[in-house]
């Protein structure tokens, strides 16, 4: 049977993600050969005691709850908007830990990235080079002295392998981007595939059953067919946007959007104690300050937990304590960096 919802926001993982009926008909993907997932321990990065603490201690809200589970129904991108220290990047995780998705793919967008920088990266150069230094005999077509071996997936390519259940991708900060870039991303994300040209010439070339190439974050390789790839199951994509720009209403239309807003007092009393255990009196008078202030400026809310961390472990003072808060929770502006609770 179907199961609503499939990420409830619960602390322990589960395999509910099997139970997700059918994809509509329209996002039905039928790539191959289909990829066993990967081990959750399989990328160190992705398991970093900050992401795996963001993943353990994320708390949702029964917005985010419904909204995650929209998109993982439709095999639709989730566009998370919010100010920084909302937990836009951290949601992402969470999501992985609780339905075993394996490592989080990550994809850090810049003003200069494109759509080539996630799918994958090839360096003909060292092809060239490993090439002058390898006999070949005369009748070994150029093709067969091994593209793949030069190149890598990146996180969106990766993605987008056929995968017997979704990978996670966190696409994040999108609103930082070329102003191409969504449309660019939109048309891979609907198509469910791409082409590496250079495997399929490769393949032109020199035929063969398929190439084995590596994927982002991880030394594995998986076949590749003729160079091209096409899912399976729909990855769960996350991009998040600090809301700095508007997108194209194309773009809009085909992903499920969340806003994430402050969390109020009850919020983010879970938040604290989530991370830090029940919340005493001076760590209550933090979260009231927090609040007061939020509405004269952007505040993070990781900025409030650092203020309470070292009121409970540093041993100061009351008015050192008073003017150390104040030191740690000022205003961020629109450029601040990556959210991290």
């Amino acid at each position: 049977m179907p199961l609503w919802p499939v990420y409830t926001g619960a602390p322990d993982p589960h395999d509910g993600i099997t139970r997700l009926p059918p994809p509509p008909p329209w996002r039905d993907f039928d790539g191959g050969p289909v990829l066993d997932p990967p081990d959750a321990d399989g990328d160190t990065a992705a398991a970093s005691p900050d992401r795996t603490h963001r993943a353990a201690t994320y708390q949702a809200t029964e917005d985010t709850v419904q909204l995650v589970n929209a998109a993982l129904y439709l095999r639709r991108p989730l566009l998370v908007t919010g100010p920084p220290g909302t937990g836009k990047s951290s949601l992402a995780y969470a999501v992985a830990r609780e339905l075993r998705l394996g490592p989080v793919l990550r994809w850090n967008i810049t003003s200069r990235s494109t759509l080539g920088d996630g799918l994958y990266t090839y360096d003909p150069l060292s092809r060239l080079y490993a090439a002058r230094h390898t006999a070949q005999p005369s009748d070994t077509p150029a093709a067969a002295t091994g593209v793949e071996d030069h190149l890598r997936l990146g996180p969106l390519g990766t993605a987008l392998l056929p995968y017997a259940r979704p990978r996670a991708l966190l696409i994040d900060e999108i609103d930082k981007s070329d102003l191409d870039l969504p449309n660019d991303l939109l048309h891979v994300l609907e198509e469910g595939q791409y082409e590496i040209p250079e495997l399929v010439r490769a393949s032109r070339e020199a035929p063969g059953p398929h190439a084995e190439v590596l994927i982002d974050g991880a030394d594995q390789r998986v076949p590749v067919e003729r160079g091209r790839v096409r899912c399976k199951a729909f990855p769960f994509v996350v991009l998040t946007s600090n809301g700095e720009r508007e997108f194209p209403p194309a773009f809009l239309r085909r992903c499920v959007s969340l806003r994430l807003r402050q969390p109020d007092d009850d919020h983010l009393a879970e938040i604290v104690r989530a991370h830090l255990g029940e919340p005493d009196g001076y760590a209550r008078q933090l979260i009231h300050r927090f609040l007061s202030r939020v509405g004269s400026g952007e505040l993070a809310t990781d900025q409030l937990l650092n203020a309470i961390y070292l009121a409970r472990s540093s041993g100061l003072g009351a008015d050192s304590l008073d003017e150390l808060a104040e030191r740690l929770m000022p205003y961020l502006g629109r450029s601040a960096g990556p959210d991290t609770f």
